[in-house]
């Protein structure tokens, strides 16, 4: 009867084994992907004539004259917002829905805080509400509706000081503007 090989032997193959496919598997996943080639026929459809689909358009710039570091700016001409970073760049910037009543241009602070819901001057479910600034005796504030929604067109006369975001950008400018962060309005 032949002799068997000690168990040590089989658990040590066995790991040696396991360790070379590993490190094969290792070395292809750094060579990255191998896509591999499609083939495609033109389209019946396509001509000479054919335009280019239209690419995503790069973000807004800050606009210039909007101060230096980390701050929020407000275009009311565009109804845009960019929250820049202490090195002057844009993080995130976004469309905004205001108010009827527009702060003047200048440079403002973040005076106030109220991450509670509560009901905006048009009727709506508003949170995490930044007060920076006062107008015509209203309170200017970047807000967002709890339930997401745009604000609906205000009742003729009526004063909002309400400049509503999307959710999630009500969450990034409430994360971004602590008391005393620095607004700047450029028209």
């Amino acid at each position: 009867m032949p002799a068997r090989p000690p168990s040590w032997a089989w658990v040590s193959g066995l790991t040696l084994g396991a360790i070379a496919a590993v490190s094969v598997l290792a070395v292809q996943a750094d060579q990255g992907p191998h896509p591999t080639a499609a083939v495609t026929s033109p389209s019946p459809s396509a001509s000479a004539d054919a335009k280019p689909t239209p690419k995503e358009t790069a973000p807004a710039p800050v606009p210039d004259g909007s101060g230096t570091g980390r701050r929020i700016v407000y275009s009311l001409g565009q109804d845009r917002v960019w929250l820049v970073d202490a090195s002057d760049a844009a993080r995130r910037t976004f469309t905004v829905w205001p108010g009827t009543v527009d702060p003047d241009p200048g440079r403002y602070t973040v005076g106030s805080r109220s991450k509670a819901a509560t009901t905006g001057s048009d009727g709506v479910r508003i949170e995490r509400i930044v007060y920076f600034a006062q107008e015509d005796g209203v309170s200017v504030a970047f807000s967002n509706a709890v339930d997401g929604s745009s604000p609906p067109p205000p009742a003729s006369g009526t004063k909002t000081g309400g400049i509503r975001l999307q959710k999630a950008d009500g969450a990034a400018v409430w994360a971004f503007a602590t008391s005393g962060t620095e607004v700047t309005v450029v028209g």
